[in-house]
């Protein structure tokens, strides 16, 4: 460390060359007060609280704003200084309602503390009138998520700070100006504003001037019994969070502290505001057995015992490849290892699969290939210092809000932001381009992109050479696709095509980012295997804001995945038809035997079940009957079981067709982990009590499993983590006790490794980056004369799969009341059809209803529907048409027929 010495009240202290002075001083013992500054973001020196007196500068100086130098003599307490304070002080509270005693964020507001301090009183504040009578500003609580009182603002700007320099979102800003200055959204009230609801300016304002609507009732912080930190449990993103219980019941959401990773305090409007679920009086509570058409209430031994007989029945009478499970990326990853063991084990079958397959599984398939290991590369910090960033098929902006304040920041320092997506998405705004290409045409300009790094001497040979192999057959591969190819299939200019090749291969630091948009293809697997050609080629892997990075729509789904929930790996993505790793379980499992093929896959499952070959399943935390495309398919196939278990903690849409329902813990009220989108191992801790006689997912599944023959009995999370470490090379060196103190990523072979923070540093997981030549193929349905619309689906900010816990919040649901398809105007007009007016959308497998929602984010010819809502169930329409490679359907394109209802 470059270090230098300064002088604060006659102490001689060392620090870091260049550090603020006000931070240097705090570290050290000298409490200079403040109330516009915060550690992590840049100083505003509006409330002059800190000013300190400089040797050799004239007057006094904001130490907010200094940063210290070799021999600086500094003092920061005298009489005169603290005088001028508490004048200062003494302004703020005559322009401040002082109703401390009736004030819900009493005891944490940094005013009232400092008023305390120095001892200002009511009657001191007084003697100075009001300074800010504005009769026509008025206290705003017309946001579904926050309250605005002016009477509490002390204009320090920290909110606009916030919403501009963390979130990069440049909602908020000064309104009017001199002593009536006040900040404000866009259009002065919240409602009209295009303020998304993620509250980073509540979490940082220093008084109760922006506070939290309150969900489950007011409350004085005084009253808060417990403060828990935990990893939220919505994107894949694992924001550390703390609850704030109060009773049993959690109270308020704050993210965990602008130093700790991955989010550093930020949290997206569902993380900070979508809790309310937790507390629903809809929660299950009790197991449930059906008799006669209806569910009735049982015991756990009644419910448990009923399960594993039917099971076992099953089992013995028709095979164990009868039987099939569905694990969760909405579990912890200890449940998902007791889920895929007693799958394995108690029903003799490798039939386990869970909702990866419907996301990512190209990801895991096509990366796998091309670097040997299937997951994100980079942290998503890595992001932020990125010279080029490449989007495609993400909306990172409303499926992982937080990632995108990574991107933002970049973009705000000077990155080039290309974004290519059929859809016109947020993070356009102050993009270098936006390449519109028609869906289901991305090898073409993957292709095409290579084409013209090759072509123009952009590529990086040196690293090609060096570290993979097979570069001459893509090389050859690559040659037909010239950018005029390219845009007859995909519609993208040829020019935009030649610029984002060179800003992607001209970089020093370029990333790549995507997401369903890519996978959900019947050529989702090429289209992946494409991305990594185009990173390879470049060189842009393997080193800090580089890489290929896909973005995991789920709080757990790369953790399901590590942890064997799929039909042809075990834990660790070891090979279940490889004897040596076979023999491995077995020992460590105790069984004689275990199942020797590869199982089926989710869209197999339902098939197998249509076809009779299928006659049990059990789902935990999964519901198909909403997520899964064709769902009449879906319907017919689940209702032809002779037996349907499923856990969860709603009745959702799947669990109203189980013959058993067993209700489940959730996120905040159980002891595990997750780990996040880029391989970062993060706890989850319970915060309050399950709702009645619910239960972690893994006792539940103990407990069925011991009845069924293979005893399970775990003593607590922490020991079925200990059992994962032993069996999975990746997890090696994973423990409760070094999570407790260190941020680990894997993989993290041993008890003394620190984690890996970015992969492929020196060489691939696999030796050398093999390169894949991919043609283009185009989408198994497009439109034709009776369809001649497309269709695509995705996810939107305010709701989160299939919305059993968004769409139990209020605030969400003010947001997001309802489905709706986004039309272009000159659709909706040859429609004949108004905005808001209903459509009826018909596919080749169902129809629904819908109203329209007037849109410029999608082409003409093109219809978009997020897939959350029950009431327009989209995937009655989406086409189970597989990517032979990974199993995924084509949920991003199919043809569709639009009309009035």
């Amino acid at each position: 460390m470059d270090s230098v010495h300064i002088s604060i009240n006659g102490q001689t202290i060392r620090v870091e060359k260049g550090r603020n002075l006000l931070d240097a001083a705090r570290e050290n013992g000298f409490d200079i007060p403040s109330l516009c500054y915060m550690k992590h973001m840049h100083s505003l020196e509006t409330c002059r609280m800190c000013v300190v007196r400089i040797e050799g500068l004239p007057g006094l100086k904001s130490a907010c704003s200094l940063p210290v130098k070799e021999g600086m003599v500094v003092t920061a307490f005298d009489d005169e200084i603290e005088k001028v304070r508490r004048t200062t002080l003494e302004l703020i509270l005559a322009d401040h309602d002082y109703d401390c005693s009736i004030c819900h964020q009493a005891g944490e507001c940094s005013l009232q503390d400092l008023a305390y301090r120095y001892q200002i009183g009511e009657d001191t504040n007084r003697s100075f009138g009001s300074v800010h009578d504005r009769p026509d500003l008025k206290y705003d609580d017309s946001s579904p998520v926050l309250e605005f009182d002016p009477g509490k603002c002390i204009r320090c700007g920290i909110c606009i700070q916030a919403c501009t320099e963390i979130q990069g979102k440049f909602v908020l800003d000064w309104m009017d100006r001199g002593m009536d200055v006040y900040p404000s959204p866009e259009y002065r009230e919240w409602k009209d504003s295009s303020c998304d609801g993620c509250g980073e300016c509540v979490q940082n304002c220093p008084t109760a001037a922006l506070t939290e609507k309150p969900v489950n009732g007011r409350f004085r912080i005084s009253t808060i019994d417990r403060k828990v930190r935990t990893t939220c449990g919505y994107c894949g993103v694992g924001c550390q969070m703390d609850l704030w219980v109060k009773g049993n019941r959690v109270v308020k959401v704050r993210g965990a502290g602008p130093e700790i990773l991955p989010n550093r305090g930020r949290l997206c409007v569902k993380g900070r505001f979508g809790y309310e679920f937790l507390s629903s009086p809809e929660r299950l509570t009790k197991p449930l057995i059906r008799e006669n058409g209806e569910f009735r209430e049982a015991s756990w031994d009644e419910a448990l015992s009923l399960t594993a007989r039917r099971l076992s029945h099953i089992r013995d009478n028709s095979g164990s490849d009868a039987l099939a499970g569905l694990a969760s990326a909405r579990c912890s990853n200890e449940e998902n290892y007791v889920f895929q063991k007693f799958v394995r084990t108690a029903l003799g079958t490798n039939s386990v699969d869970h909702c990866a397959r419907l996301c990512h599984a190209p990801t895991v398939a096509g990366l796998g290939r091309a670097f040997g290991s299937g997951a994100m590369t980079n942290p998503i910090g890595d992001l932020a210092g990125a010279d080029c960033i490449l989007i495609t098929g993400a909306n990172v902006s409303e499926t992982h809000p937080v990632t995108a304040t990574y991107i933002r920041y970049a973009r705000d320092r000077g990155a080039k932001i290309i974004v290519i997506d059929p859809r016109k998405i947020d993070l356009l705004q102050g993009s270098y381009l936006w390449l519109r290409q028609k869906s289901g045409t991305d090898v073409a300009w993957i292709n095409g992109l290579i084409h013209i790094i090759l072509e123009e001497g952009l590529a990086d040979r040196d690293f090609i050479e060096s570290r993979t192999e097979n570069f001459a057959a893509l090389e050859e591969a690559v040659k037909p696709f010239t950018p005029e190819l390219v845009e007859d299939i995909s519609g993208i200019p040829a020019e935009k095509l030649r610029l984002a090749a060179r800003a992607y291969a001209g970089a020093e630091k370029s990333s790549i980012v995507f997401a369903m948009g890519i996978t959900q293809h019947v050529t989702g697997t090429d289209n992946v295997l494409s991305l990594a050609n185009l990173a390879m080629v470049c060189g842009q892997i393997g080193r800090e804001s580089t890489g290929v990075n896909p973005l995991r729509g789920q709080n757990n789904v790369q953790g399901a995945c590590d942890m064997g929930g799929l039909p042809n790996v075990y834990p660790g993505y070891q090979q279940v038809t490889n004897p040596e790793i076979r023999h491995k379980f077995q020992t460590a499992w105790a069984v004689d035997q275990l199942p020797e093929e590869k199982g089926l896959t989710v869209m197999e499952m339902m098939n197998a079940a249509s076809d009779g070959l299928l006659k049990g399943l059990c789902i935990m935390g999964e519901n198909p009957m909403l997520s899964d495309p064709n769902l009449n398919h879906v319907e017919a196939s689940l209702k032809a079981l002779d037996f349907l278990v499923v856990q969860d903690i709603f009745m959702t849409e799947t669990a109203a067709l189980a013959d058993v329902v067993l209700p489940a813990a959730a996120y905040g009220e159980k002891e595990g982990t997750f780990t996040n989108t880029w391989r970062r191992m993060l706890r989850v801790r319970g915060a309050v009590s399950p709702p009645g006689e619910a239960l972690p997912d893994w006792q539940i599944i103990a407990g069925i499993s011991s009845r069924m023959g293979y005893p399970m009995a775990y003593k607590n999370a922490s020991a079925i983590m200990k059992e994962i470490a032993s069996l999975t090379p990746s997890y090696g060196g994973i423990s409760y006790e070094r999570l407790e103190e260190e941020d680990l990523q894997w993989p993290c072979p041993t008890e003394d490794h620190p984690g890996t923070a970015f992969l492929h540093k020196d060489r691939f997981s696999r030796g050398k980056g093999l390169f894949h030549p991919v043609d283009f193929i185009p989408s198994a349905e497009r439109p034709d004369k009776e369809y001649p619309f497309v269709l695509s689906t995705g996810r939107m900010l305010y709701h989160y799969h299939t919305a059993t816990m968004t769409r139990r919040s209020r605030a969400l649901n003010t947001f997001a009341p309802e489905a709706y398809a986004e039309v272009c105007e000159e659709d909706l007009k040859a429609l004949g059809v108004a905005d808001g007016g209903m459509l009826r959308v018909t596919s080749r497998r169902g129809e629904i209803t819908v109203p329209a929602r007037l849109s410029e984010r999608v082409a003409p010819g093109v219809i978009f529907l997020p897939f959350h809502f029950h009431e327009s169930p989209v995937n009655r329409l989406t086409n189970d048409a597989l990517d032979p490679q990974s199993k995924i359907p084509e949920l991003k394109v199919a043809a569709c027929r639009v009309e009035p209802a």
